[in-house]
Parts: C-alpha cells; sequence; structure tokens
C-alpha cells in the first residue's frame, strides 16, 4: 500500500482544505479552521492556549492544508460543525503528551466524545499517518537525507503486559523470561518509525519477520536494504530469497553470524 503523500501529489493535498484566509461568518472568531469560517465553531468560547502541547501559530499553518474537507462542507449531508478544528487537534496532542484517558480531557477542550470521534475519522481517512509520514521527511531533510530512506534497521522487544490485556493477544517469552506482547519494528537509520507490528511475545522475530517486511515494502517502495542482528537468520533469510513479489524480489543476505542484512532488490520497473 502506498503511503498517502504517494496518492496525493502536493498540488492536490492542498484541495483538501481551504488554503486561503476567508472572510468569518462571525467577528469575534479567532481561528481560520473550516469550523470557524463556515460552520458553527464561533459559537463557543475560544480557549486560551495554556499547555505545552498546544500547537504554535507555524505548526498549524503546516497542519491546516492537510484536515480534509468535511462531509457537509462538500454538501454530502451532515450538519456543519461546531467545535474548531485547532481545538480538536491541541486535545488529541494533550491526550498523548500526557498518556491520559479520552474520559479525563480537561474542560477547556471540547467534549472528549466529539474529540475521539474526531480522532477516530481522522484515522480512518490516513490523517494521522500522513501527519507522521510528512514529519519523518521533514526530519530527514533536516539531517541532510533524502526526505524517503532507501535502507532500514528491524529488531523486536517482549514487553510485559498489564493485566487487563486479554490473554489471547499474550503469550511468553522463553528466552526472555517475559510475559505480554512483543513489538517488531523498522527503523531507517535516524531510528525513525517506517513499519511496526505487534504480536504475543512467544511469536518468534523471524516469524514476524516476513509479513513485517512485505508490508514495509508496500509502504516504502524505495527501501532496497535492511539490517537485523543475528536472530534473523536463518529460515528467514531462505525465505527471502525464495519469495517472488513481482515487480520485486526479495533476496536475503547473511552478512556474518551475528548479523544479517536483507536486500529487497528490485527486479522490475
Amino acid at each position: 500500500m502506498r503511503s498517502h503523500s504517494e496518492w496525493f501529489p502536493e498540488a492536490l493535498l492542498s484541495l483538501l482544505y481551504v488554503p486561503e484566509h476567508v472572510d468569518f461568518n462571525s467577528p469575534a472568531v479567532s481561528c481560520d479552521c473550516l469550523a470557524h469560517v463556515y460552520g458553527n465553531a464561533a459559537d463557543h468560547p475560544d480557549r486560551v492556549r495554556r499547555y505545552p502541547s498546544d500547537m504554535t501559530d507555524a505548526e498549524w499553518a503546516a497542519v491546516r492544508p492537510l484536515l480534509p474537507v468535511p462531509a457537509w462542507f462538500q454538501g454530502r449531508g451532515g450538519r456543519s460543525e461546531g467545535y474548531c478544528h485547532r481545538q480538536l487537534l491541541d486535545a488529541i496532542r494533550y491526550l498523548v503528551a500526557g498518556g491520559i484517558s479520552w474520559r479525563a480531557m480537561p474542560a477547556d477542550f471540547p467534549a472528549w466524545a466529539r474529540v475521539y470521534a474526531s480522532f477516530r475519522r481522522w484515522r480512518e481517512q490516513g490523517l494521522i499517518i500522513e501527519f507522521h509520514d510528512r514529519l519523518r521527511g521533514k526530519v530527514r531533510e533536516r539531517e541532510g537525507r533524502e526526505a524517503d530512506p532507501t535502507a532500514g534497521i528491524t529488531d523486536a522487544q517482549s514487553v510485559r503486559a498489564a493485566a487487563t490485556v486479554p490473554a489471547a493477544s499474550r503469550g511468553y517469552d522463553d528466552g526472555k523470561k517475559v510475559p505480554g506482547r512483543k513489538r517488531h519494528i523498522v527503523t531507517d537509520t535516524l531510528g525513525l518509525l517506517l513499519a511496526v507490528a505487534v504480536t504475543a511475545t512467544n511469536i518468534g522475530d523471524r516469524g514476524a519477520a516476513a509479513g513485517l517486511l512485505m508490508r514495509l515494502h508496500r509502504l516504502h517502495r524505495d527501501i532496497t536494504l535492511v539490517r537485523a542482528d543475528g536472530g534473523y537468520t536463518g529460515s528467514l533469510v531462505g525465505w527471502c530469497r525464495a519469495f517472488d513479489h513481482s515487480p520485486s524480489t526479495f533476496a536475503g543476505v547473511a552478512s556474518r553470524p551475528s548479523s544479517t542484512a536483507i536486500s529487497l532488490a528490485r527486479s522490475g520497473p
């Protein structure tokens, strides 16, 4: 699956939201989101930005063009939105930064149920992934790299699960003596996340790597090399060599006993 940056060129992404400032329906507003400009958000009082997680004006200017146009704005039904999009995003950022539950949302934000509904809708539309991918590209460019990586690093970590985690989704890592879940990740060479999978801890690194590499290949077509430790040798290398996924082929090569280099080499256009 391609990233959303590949689906929508820059020119088309700018059409997902009104890019220019326009005249407000009410003179008593302080935000240029669609809910304020064309909706009913001006009916609710503005909030004082007091938390470190609140977006700066520069951050909002970068985020605003990426927000999807609501159905009501496109004439596809529904009522005009009554909550500021910037406040909704600030609320989500506060929740992530503080690690709180949705129901513990401070009273100066919109109601938690409204914030969660917006988050769920934006997540389903791929907005969260788009934010992450663009931020990763900007960080890479700031470090003098290309926005799209060509190499990665994969590893896994077993994490002890809380008692509330369902038994069906957790296991026991015999090697590390850890009951719970295991996260399998691929990062670029700067340590920025490219792909992730979560399994029970009894799933071995090699067992989860095949699916993870296939997903990585779909999301990041420019990746040609993934480095791993010695836990990824053996059957995984043979799987990589045998796997044929036109127009590209996976080929795994063990560089030394303690590490593995998995080459994702193109065999076609």
